[in-house]
């Protein structure tokens, strides 16, 4: 765009006119002169930058929304994924439990079958005795065995020893009666049964049951790690202030006036309660920021997200582990018995405040019963039971 030159101004006084001469002063170009579209530009800019920083902010504030937004969805999907997979472990346990209650329907039936069998041999036995009318020796013979017999499958089927040993004691009083001595055989045979079964090592089945009972009763009240409380702990006691005698000062010695001495006692007793309120507060302040950061190492985080609903699954789920060790222990199932104990123990280590001294208490007593040994070898009485029916036989 060229530049337009004004016109000279007749009415200002330093202007001439036409003369040929210059100015006195300089004019101002038409280009240099603001108009109104050059501001209403400069303002539109102005407001489009505004606009801009604007969006730009609202699309910053969008994207972090969004950004929480989608940390917050993963962590609540990975809570629902620890929830269904504890909801898992307990289905699991449940089927476990299922599976051993069928079990010992199957060894319940397995007693009763024998116990039918029992009777059933106890029935034909009176029957024997109605129909042959046998004398006194036979029937005690037959008494015997049928002792006998019993004795052996409960020794089989449970392990009750003192059960055999017993029934070997009576059978033995009752051939000791007759004083014959056809029956030493059958008496040598039953004190070999018995020598046999008093050098077993005996298992406390109802101590250790005993102590199964009492652990399972403890295990509502044991705290968990999600239970947890701030442990309130008394206030150390602040410091007494400590009088300490002031020395007389002999105001001829130094040329003190007495007024100057008693100024400079109640300055150094000022001073001393100063320092000791001071001291009390630190004290006090330390004290009480000691309580509000506490550090504790735990090595399953998952034990501190527990629910209400879930702790109460914990427990029962560990009362069903030391139910099933109670079971296999009165059926001499000593694999199951052990791996029930010590998922147990897991449970407590992983779930439960080791530091309390009731937990602790639990798991020595747990680590006990573990170490009872029920691995024993049951001998059988078969050399009694023969000894009886070929002495029969041979009748």
């Amino acid at each position: 765009m060229n530049e337009q030159q004004l016109p000279p101004d007749s009415s200002r006084p330093d202007v001439k006119s036409d003369t040929g001469l210059t100015p006195s002063a300089p004019f101002t170009p038409f280009s240099q002169i603001p108009d109104g579209t050059s501001v209403l530009r400069r303002k539109l800019r102005v407001l489009w930058l505004l606009l801009i920083l604007v969006i730009v902010a609202l699309a910053a504030q969008w994207w972090m929304s969004r950004t929480e937004l989608q940390s917050l969805r993963t962590e609540v999907a990975q809570r629902l994924q620890s929830g269904d997979n504890n909801s898992n472990e307990v289905k699991g346990v449940l089927k476990l439990v299922q599976e051993s209650t069928k079990e010992l329907q199957a060894k319940v039936s397995v007693l009763d079958n024998k116990q039918a069998e029992s009777q059933s041999q106890q029935l034909a036995l009176e029957q024997m005795y109605q129909d042959l009318n046998k004398n006194r020796d036979d029937w005690a013979l037959s008494e015997i065995e049928e002792v006998l017999s019993t004795a052996s499958q409960q020794l089989e089927l449970a392990g009750n020893v003192q059960g055999a040993l017993i029934a070997l004691q009576n059978a033995d009083r009752s051939l000791s009666r007759s004083d014959k001595p056809q029956f030493i055989a059958i008496r040598r045979a039953i004190a070999r049964d018995m020598d046999r079964l008093k050098a077993l090592p005996t298992v406390d089945v109802p101590g250790i049951s005993v102590r199964l009972d009492s652990v399972i009763g403890q295990i509502d009240s044991m705290p968990l790690l999600v239970d947890e409380k701030p442990v309130t702990s008394a206030s150390e006691p602040k410091p007494q202030r400590v009088q300490t005698a002031t020395k007389p000062v002999k105001a001829a010695a130094n040329g003190k006036p007495a007024a100057a001495a008693e100024t400079s006692s109640a300055w150094n007793d000022w001073l001393a309660g100063a320092q000791d309120t001071w001291q009390s507060f630190s004290n006090e302040m330390w004290t009480e920021l000691k309580q509000l950061v506490r550090i504790r190492d735990v090595r399953t985080p998952d034990a501190l997200l527990l629910s209400p609903a879930q702790s109460y699954f914990v427990r029962e789920n560990l009362k069903l582990r030391l139910l099933n060790a109670r079971l296999a222990l009165l059926s001499r199932n000593e694999f199951a018995f052990r791996n029930d104990l010590s998922a147990a123990q897991d449970s407590i280590a992983k779930y439960f405040d080791t530091r309390a001294k009731q937990v602790q208490t639990t798991q020595a007593l747990l680590k006990q019963v573990q170490g009872s040994n029920l691995s024993i070898q049951m001998p059988s009485l078969s050399e009694s039971l023969n000894a009886v029916r070929n002495y029969k036989a041979r009748r």
